[in-house]
């Protein structure tokens, strides 16, 4: 389909999802996460891609929602509506986590309030030492949504959570990475090399071995031990039935690099 708010590209089995309103530092309008559903959606059904990138245009990842959109928002509506805003932002963060596809936020500036809870859904986060981050709704009187208080407890901590949500501090790129709450930290013009670096390594792996093993990591945090050892064996039973697996095998037996083709 014809997005406008965002820019959905594909190479080599690796989607990129740019969130594309440069002028407002990609600060999200429900247009914008309408198409940020559909294109997950696109993602997910899409059996050529692997891995997906979420990134923004220009100097920012995301800067939150509009607050000029936000303030109308709340002049025209009821708080039943406000709160069918805030889930469907919190769809987008459900839809990224649930996906059965490696997913990268590529940050490459301004990550703040639900950009920030983006980029904590996506399963490895990659930043520019431009990167800024902030959980910063308590500043505008608000709350956190898109899953900042499901998804940064269990990256940084609580006690860091909770001084992060309470102060609305914002933290540099170095910082981020000091407390766990990115992967990597990369010049500003390397970023978007070393995220397709990564991207691409990730979409010539076995898809059956990594999305079984993205769901079995987020739902052994909901379990306890005897529950995480009965999904990872079923998850391996399917596994070694997969072609994947036995071309593996065979290279491993001919002293070669193994060429997975998803089956």
């Amino acid at each position: 389909m014809k997005y406008e708010d965002i820019i959905l590209e594909k190479e080599n089995g690796v989607a990129t999802i740019i969130i594309n309103r440069p002028e407002k530092m990609n600060a999200l309008v429900i247009k914008t996460v309408e198409e940020l559903l559909k294109a997950i959606e696109e993602v997910a059904q899409d059996r050529d891609i692997r891995v997906l990138i979420l990134t923004g245009k220009g100097r920012a990842f995301c800067a939150g929602g509009d607050l000029e959109g936000i303030e109308s928002d709340i002049i025209k509506e009821k708080s039943v509506k406000l709160a069918e805003i805030a889930r469907k932002y919190g769809m987008v963060s459900f839809g990224l986590r649930n996906l059965t596809k490696p997913t990268i936020a590529s940050v490459n500036g301004a990550a703040v309030g639900i950009g920030l809870n983006f980029a904590l859904a996506c399963d490895i986060i990659i930043a520019s030492e431009n990167a800024r981050f902030g959980e910063a709704f308590v500043n505008m009187g608000l709350h956190p949504d898109g899953g900042g208080t499901y998804f940064l407890p269990r990256l940084v901590g609580v006690a860091k959570a909770c001084e992060l949500i309470f102060t609305g501090d914002i933290i540099d790129a170095r910082e981020a990475e000091k407390i766990g709450l990115v992967n990597k930290v990369v010049p500003q013009d390397s970023l978007e090399s070393a995220t397709k670096e990564l991207a691409f390594r990730l979409a010539k792996g076995p898809p059956a071995a990594i999305g079984l093993a993205k769901v079995s990591i987020y739902q052994g945090l909901e379990m306890n031990l005897a529950q995480v050892l009965e999904r990872e064996a079923a998850a391996q039973a399917l596994c070694l039935a997969t072609e994947d697996c036995k071309e593996a095998l065979r290279a491993f037996r001919e002293k070669r690099p193994p060429v997975f083709k998803g089956r």
